[in-house]
């Protein structure tokens, strides 16, 4: 059982960037597909892509291919901000710049999951899912 989803995605890229793998296969979401496409639009992932198998059997997965290599890492850390049993709401005025404004954050707002600069150019504020730098 899962009670967290989100923080589990951001584990298994933790881990697999830090043992010098390329690629994640997890359980798709929609939430985890949207987070993974915030991240590659900022350059931390190469590709992200929805595998669906012909059986049904099968859930889709979400498969995720980290950049860097092994010694140049793109992902040098990762954390989860807003828990379930503690969430962290901010408004636009209010994000929180991250390493100094070399690594971003991201938001679940009501226009849909965006990085925290994207949010602050837009003037909205929501849930402050993590921080990557």
């Amino acid at each position: 059982m899962q009670t967290d989803p989100l923080a589990d995605f951001l584990t298994a890229i933790r881990n697999a960037s830090r043992a010098s793998k390329k690629e994640v296969v997890m359980p798709y979401s929609r939430l985890k597909s949207d987070v993974a496409h915030v991240l590659k639009e900022e350059g931390y992932l190469d590709e992200v892509e929805l595998l669906k198998e012909k059986e049904d059997k099968l859930k889709p997965r979400l498969r995720v291919i980290l950049r860097g290599t092994a010694k140049v890492k793109a992902l040098r850390e990762i954390k989860r901000v807003s828990k379930p049993g503690l969430r962290r709401y901010v408004g636009a005025g209010e994000i929180p710049r991250v390493l100094g404004g070399l690594g971003i954050s991201v938001l679940s707002t009501p226009q849909g999951v965006m990085s925290g600069h994207r949010a602050k150019k837009l003037n909205v504020g929501g849930e402050l899912l993590l921080t990557v730098y």
